[in-house]
């Protein structure tokens, strides 16, 4: 018998984070003050964020130094495999070869613990005791619930109302690690109670429930704010997935002709991809795909502007694909990937034409996840779906050419706690939605003029 994992020692958990920043074909435009439109500087971003985090935002070092104590948090469930999907491969007949890396084996269930732990650990490192936070589908709120937990602090999350209503298990997963988790919007902050005021009914957004997190963080010397995806430095540590799949593909002398990841702020996506862009840049033929919903279509019909990262403006200006900050999404069952904003850094990558993009509905997503379910075994996040529903699409063009294609994906995690939504595409009443070009159009007037 074959192998179909491939599989790293604990030994081989990569020792250091790889850092784009010096390879990117132009440097970043700087993060705005959201005051007063002026270049940020570390000591205005000190008020959320530890120092060393603000270092590893605007460092200029290729590889930064994951610290032992994390290596050993990181030991729990890293490695991850990386596995051939042998039955996907068959039941569709393609000469394609077809891998996946598996997240979805951290204790939260997905990749974000790989920024989460990292977070908590420079947070407390500084002292401080608490965390507040934002989370869309519950994935990111576990996961540094799970992080907290481990280094023995306190977390406030802001969840977003329409997932908070959907999700319920993960609510229930952030409170038995200790967690207290709040529907965005809420009547705990100013920014909440002014929501409501305006639409009592109101579902919801990331970016709604970011400005509730910092606006309580910001009022306590004791507490900071945590992101989960989009930041730089949030990115610096999900790299972790990237060097270990490109290790584990050098022990089997394969190399990716495709690489496919869902994308929402960016997070999961340039973990897998970042490690393979230097191999790209030195004129490596390789495609990297990002795939979103059409509901929430920030790289594929977005425009490439300075914004908010948040709905009250609080939030740092930032150059990036964006919907504007006054974004509303549709209550789509892919809570994780409907942030009006995507990761600067990836942001340049695709408008430099690096990284391709594209948006897909909903209801062939979730007929993508049930063949995955049915072949390979593991039910998939409707995040995640997006990738494989696109990494099919790969596999057919592949059999249609003959080419035997290497295509690998992130499975950025699982969806056990997502069976209600799985439910509602087997009763047929999941609804396709593609965002109305007009909203777009209405919510980037918004757009910081500076």
């Amino acid at each position: 018998m074959t192998s179909k994992k491939i599989l790293l020692s604990e030994s081989e958990i990569p020792k250091q984070w790889y850092n784009i920043n010096p390879d990117l074909p132009k440097p970043l435009d700087p993060p705005l003050h959201p005051k007063t439109g002026k270049p940020l500087t570390p000591e205005d971003l000190s008020i959320m964020f530890p120092m060393e985090l603000i270092m590893q935002e605007v460092s200029q070092e290729r590889f930064i130094k994951i610290p032992e104590e994390l290596l050993e948090i990181y030991s729990i469930w890293r490695p991850t495999p990386l596995v051939r999907a042998k039955n996907l491969e068959e039941y569709l007949d393609t000469p394609a070869k077809i891998f996946y890396k598996n997240e979805s084996v951290s204790p939260p269930g997905s990749h974000k613990p790989n920024t989460a732990v990292a977070q908590a650990y420079y947070n407390k490192k500084q002292g401080i005791k608490k965390l507040t936070t934002e989370t869309g589908a519950g994935q990111w709120g576990s996961a540094l619930a799970f992080a907290t937990n481990m280094l023995g602090m306190d977390l406030e999350v802001y969840m977003v109302r329409i997932s908070y209503e959907q999700k319920p298990y993960r609510k229930t997963m952030m409170r038995v690690w200790g967690a207290d988790v709040y529907a965005s919007p809420s009547d705990r902050t100013e920014s909440g109670r002014a929501l409501l005021e305006k639409d009592p009914n109101c579902s919801g957004s990331l970016g709604m429930a970011i400005s509730e997190a910092v606006e309580k963080a910001v009022q306590d010397d004791n507490t900071n704010y945590s992101l989960g995806s989009v930041l730089n430095h949030v990115l610096l540590h999900q790299t972790v997935i990237g060097l270990e799949t490109k290790k584990q593909f050098e022990k089997v002398d394969l190399y990716p002709d495709v690489l496919i990841g869902c994308v929402g702020g960016g997070s999961n996506f340039a973990g897998f991809a970042f490690p393979f862009m230097p191999d790209k840049f030195g004129g490596k033929d390789i495609k990297i795909l990002a795939v979103e919903p059409i509901a929430c279509p920030t790289l594929t019909k977005g425009p490439f502007a300075y914004d908010y990262g948040d709905t009250a403006k609080m939030a740092p200006i930032a150059k990036m694909y964006t919907l504007g900050h006054d974004f509303v999404p549709a209550p789509i069952h892919s809570g994780g990937l409907r942030y009006h904003g995507m990761a600067p850094q990836l942001s340049l990558l695709c408008n430099e034409k690096l990284i391709e993009a594209e948006a897909l509905l909903q209801n062939p997503v979730f007929e993508a996840a049930i063949i995955f379910s049915k072949t390979e075994g593991i039910i998939p996040a409707p995040e995640t779906a997006h990738a494989i529903k696109a990494t099919i699409d790969e596999a057919l063009k592949c059999k249609e050419t003959g080419e035997e294609k290497v295509i690998a994906f992130n499975f950025s995690g699982h969806g056990h706690f997502d069976l209600g939504s799985y439910e509602k595409y087997l009763d047929g009443k999941l609804e396709d939605y593609e965002y109305p070009d007009e909203k777009i159009k209405e919510s980037l007037e918004q757009l910081p003029k500076f």
